[in-house]
C-alpha cells in the first residue's frame, strides 16, 4: 500500500511521521496539535473500513473486518513530559520545556501503522485502535474507558505496548500476572508560622518539622511493609523557607507511592496519614495530604500473555523476535484500567537506547517501530484466524 507518507511498513515512512509527532509533544489533555496532526494522517488512509470518533483531545479509529465474531482493541498514549529536551536530534521538540521522553511519539506512530495495515489489508475481525490522552497525567485512561465513545466499541481483547531502552530492537518482553505497579502522586503540605531566625521559640518551623516527616516516611515500608512485598516511598522534591533568616511558614514534601499489591497502597497511605497526625501534634502545625493522580497496577490476563509469548516463540515470521520473560517493575501505567475490565496485556519493546525513560537525551531505534508493526498486525490476524477455525 502507498499514502502520502511513503509505503507504510518502511523504516523511512514511519520515522518521519514519529519525528513530527516528535517535534510536538503536550501535556495530558492539551493534545490538540497531536491530534489534529493524527487525524489528518488517519484521513490519508483508505477510508472504506474505517470509522473515527474524537474523545477530547484523543481518537477512536474502528477498523471493520470482513466477517466479524469479535472486536479487538489496540491502545497508544499521545501526551509528552514537562522535560527541556537534551538529545542530539535535528528534530527536537519545539515546545520548550516539554518533550516526548516516554516513547509516545513512537507508541502513537505504531498505533497509526496499524490502522495504516488493517485499513488497505483487513482481517476477519474488527479492530478498534484507540488513541489515549493524558497517560501521564492527570489520568486519561480511566475516563476514556468510561466514555460513551469507547463504551460503543467495546473490545472483547485489548492490547498495548511500552518501549523499552534496555531491550534490543526485536526484543518482546512481557509476563502473566502484574507487570507494572499500583501507583499514587504523593503532596505534603505543612503549614505553621513564621518568624526571625533569631527568635525560634515564636514560630513553628516548617524546615524542621518537614525534615522529621520526611524522615519518618521512609520507615514506613522498612518496617510497616512485609519484606516479600514490595513497596516504595520516594519525595523527589522539597520546597520551604524563602532566605536563611527567616523560619518557614509553609513547606511541601512532593513524591510518589507504588506498590504491588493493593494492600500495600492502602497500608501505606494509612501510615502517612498516622504520621500526619503524629507532626501535627508534636510541631503544632497542620499537615494537608494529596494523593494527585492514582494509577492501577497493570496485571496481565495470565492465559493470554502466555498464548502471546508461545507464539511470538513459534510463529512463522518470528524468527527474528526475541522474547523475554521480564520481571515485574515498580513504573506506572494507566493502561492497568482498561486491564480492570478487559482482558489483554501489555509488553516492553526493545528501542536500544542507553538513557532511560523520563531521560532529557532518550533517542530510541526507530527500527522498533517496524518490528512492532508488523509484530502486532500479524498477532491480530493469527487470533482471528483462531476465531474463525
Amino acid at each position: 500500500m502507498t499514502t502520502a507518507f511513503g509505503a507504510p511498513g518502511s523504516l523511512g515512512s514511519y520515522a518521519d511521521i514519529r519525528r513530527q509527532l516528535h517535534r510536538i509533544p503536550e501535556p495530558g489533555f492539551q493534545e490538540f496539535k497531536t491530534q489534529r496532526l493524527l487525524l489528518q494522517l488517519i484521513e490519508s488512509l483508505p477510508q472504506e473500513r474505517l470509522e473515527v470518533k474524537t474523545w477530547r483531545t484523543g481518537i477512536l479509529v474502528y477498523i471493520k473486518g470482513t466477517n466479524p465474531k469479535r472486536r479487538f482493541g489496540f491502545r497508544a498514549d499521545m501526551d509528552g513530559l514537562p522535560i527541556q529536551e537534551d538529545t542530539s536530534y535535528d528534530f527536537k521538540s519545539e515546545h520548550p520545556g516539554y518533550m516526548h521522553a516516554c516513547g509516545h511519539d513512537l507508541h502513537m506512530t505504531i498505533g497509526f501503522g496499524i490502522v495504516a495495515h488493517f485499513a488497505s489489508n483487513p482481517m476477519a475481525d474488527d479492530l478498534v485502535v484507540l488513541f489515549q490522552p493524558a497517560e501521564e497525567g492527570p489520568g486519561g485512561a480511566l475516563p476514556m474507558r468510561e466514555s460513551e465513545e469507547f463504551r460503543s466499541w467495546l473490545p472483547e481483547q485489548i492490547v498495548a505496548l511500552h518501549i523499552a531502552p534496555e531491550y534490543p530492537v526485536g526484543t518482546i518482553a512481557t509476563k502473566p500476572g502484574i507487570l507494572f505497579a499500583n501507583t499514587s502522586e504523593l503532596f505534603i503540605d505543612l503549614t505553621g508560622k513564621g518568624g526571625h531566625a533569631a527568635y525560634p521559640h515564636l514560630a513553628n518551623d516548617m524546615v524542621v518539622a518537614g525534615a522529621h516527616f520526611l524522615t519518618q516516611l521512609q520507615t514506613i515500608v522498612a518496617r510497616n511493609i512485609n519484606p516479600l512485598d514490595s513497596a516504595v516511598v520516594t519525595v523527589g522534591k522539597i520546597e520551604a523557607g524563602t532566605r536563611q533568616n527567616i523560619i518557614a511558614e509553609k513547606a511541601r514534601l512532593e513524591g510518589t507511592i507504588r506498590t504491588l499489591s493493593d494492600r500495600s497502597m492502602k497500608l501505606i497511605k494509612s501510615r502517612i496519614e498516622a504520621l500526619a497526625r503524629g507532626t501535627e501534634a508534636a510541631f503544632e502545625c497542620k499537615v494537608d495530604i494529596d494523593y494527585g493522580s492514582n494509577y492501577l497496577q497493570v496485571y496481565n490476563n495470565e492465559a493470554l500473555t502466555l498464548e502471546f509469548r508461545d507464539w511470538v516463540k513459534t510463529a512463522e515470521g518470528n524468527g527474528k523476535l526475541q522474547f523475554v520473560d521480564c520481571p515485574e517493575a515498580m513504573t506506572g501505567e494507566d493502561f492497568g484500567y482498561f486491564l480492570e475490565h478487559i482482558p489483554g496485556f501489555l509488553f516492553w519493546l526493545g528501542v536500544n537506547t542507553p538513557y532511560g525513560l523520563h531521560h532529557s537525551k532518550l533517542e530510541p531505534n526507530e527500527a522498533a517501530l517496524d518490528v512492532a508493526i508488523d509484530t502486532v498486525t500479524r498477532y491480530f490476524r493469527w487470533k482471528s484466524e483462531q476465531q474463525s477455525r
